[in-house]
């Protein structure tokens, strides 16, 4: 994995965000933050690249992965990159 191959789509103060924001650090995994338009409609970076106008949204270029929800994220980032 380089230096950062996680993007993160969320928003300020969102807690589902920082919930994925959290374990991110946790696992200390680089990512990188983009923050979107905090009007649902005008989210088109977000939709452009993981379908949807909802956050938070990553797309992990180290295996292919886009996906929205936390908890889908969450479970995701834990079955892949935390301890076994």
């Amino acid at each position: 994995m380089t230096s950062a191959d996680i993007t993160l789509y969320r928003l300020q103060a969102c807690p589902y965000c920082e919930r994925v924001v959290r374990l991110l650090r946790e696992l200390d995994l680089p990512y990188r933050s983009r923050f979107v338009e905090p009007m649902h409609s005008d989210r088109n970076v977000v939709k452009r690249a993981s379908g949807k106008r909802s956050v938070p949204a990553i797309v992990d270029d180290n295996t292919g992965v886009t996906m929205s929800e936390s908890g889908n994220i969450v479970e995701y980032l834990q079955r892949t990159y935390g301890e076994n």
